[in-house]
């Protein structure tokens, strides 16, 4: 289980992912790093091998420490956009992802260490759903405010 699931396809790449739906306080727990303006879920890319489920626990205790239970499956996005790191700068990316909510424990206090792909430092903030920091995925502001049972399917085509 060590290679991720992201593959070339054409001219362009298709990522699995998971993210995680942190919430406490009124507040979601995003990510950001060093050379973007923008924040993103906690999570990552599939391993090979790996259930979505099995990914976004470990993807949660890479990123800040803690290992946390699934509460359940909220959201999966289908998502194309134009790729902004080193190794995929102008790629054409389609990227499916599952989002959990996460069961948070109430002495949570996440630590970060993590990196991106082409290394840079990740940071952890928590935010309001109100606060007007570009966020992805955006749906985050308007469906986390009232989050409804059962899953939701969304579709980003920044093409």
């Amino acid at each position: 289980m060590s290679r991720d699931m992201c593959v070339q396809c054409d001219d362009g790449i298709i990522n699995i992912r998971v993210g995680a739906i942190i919430l406490k306080d009124g507040k979601v727990l995003m990510v950001g790093n060093q050379r973007s303006d923008y924040l993103y879920s906690v999570g990552g890319r599939i391993k090979f091998g790996e259930t979505a489920e099995q990914a976004v626990v470990r993807e949660v205790l890479e990123e800040t420490g803690v290992k946390m239970d699934i509460d359940r499956l909220g959201f999966v996005h289908e998502n194309y956009f134009f790729g902004d790191a080193k190794t995929n700068f102008g790629k054409l990316i389609y990227e499916v992802s599952f989002f959990f909510y996460m069961k948070v424990p109430d002495n949570f206090e996440p630590k970060c260490g993590s990196f991106t792909e082409d290394d840079s430092k990740e940071f952890l903030k928590w935010i309001s759903l109100n606060d007007g920091q570009k966020i992805y995925p955006a749906f985050f502001r308007t469906e986390l405010q009232n989050p409804q049972n059962g899953v939701r399917h969304f579709v980003t085509d920044e093409r």
